[in-house]
């Protein structure tokens, strides 16, 4: 009797610590299994012909200052990017439109006044930017942002090169086909565009 006692504790005994072992592994299992799956969630793989790209998803925050300074990068180039077509010129500028506040529409109104677009139509100027580089102040919202670059204007018989530089905010807005980063420029002014130098052609 005492063989089949001594028998039975020890079976419940190794019982017990195989349910608690059983249990242990489930646990562990499952634990590393949502692991698992948070870490593939995050990667997203691009087919680009016969290759498979990986590629990572991560948060807003950590692309801000890249978002924001393509951001201001596309509206000057929509802004300042202008050919003899008025359809071409009216696209580009809508475009810019849809990044800022009506401070660019402002510009866009007395430059239109000045006959700034009719005489680039007329005289078959064409207007191209270079973006030198885009400074943008994350510390605080809306943030603060400061454009350097140079203009190119084309004119049949001579090239004009301007030195621009331009300043302004950027507050944070809902992503859109128009917007795709997000942002909008607000009280955004030009500090300095006068000519570098002049090339006969």
């Amino acid at each position: 009797m005492k063989n089949i006692d001594a028998a039975f504790r020890h079976i419940k005994m190794f019982s017990i610590l195989l349910l608690a072992g059983c249990f242990s592994l489930c646990f562990y299992v499952l634990y590393k299994s949502n692991e698992l799956s948070a870490r593939v969630q995050d990667r997203i793989y691009i087919l680009a012909g016969d290759k498979a790209l990986e590629a990572y998803a991560s948060g807003r925050k950590d692309n801000i200052p890249v978002e924001a300074k393509d951001h201001v990068s596309m509206f000057h180039q929509y802004f300042f990017t202008l050919d003899p077509d008025d359809k071409v010129i009216d696209a580009n500028l809508s475009k810019a439109m849809y990044l800022s506040d009506g401070s660019a529409k402002k510009q866009y109104d007395n430059l239109k006044e000045t006959g700034y677009y009719s005489n680039i139509i007329s005289g078959n100027i064409s207007q191209e930017i270079n973006i030198d580089s885009v400074h943008v102040d994350i510390k605080q919202l809306p943030y603060y942002f400061k454009c350097f670059g140079t203009i190119r204007i084309i004119r049949p018989n001579s090239i004009v090169t301007r030195n621009l530089i331009t300043e302004g905010f950027l507050r944070n807005t809902a992503r859109s086909d128009h917007n795709p980063h997000g942002f909008l420029i607000e009280r955004w002014s030009t500090l300095e565009n006068k000519d570098l130098k002049t090339e006969n052609r």
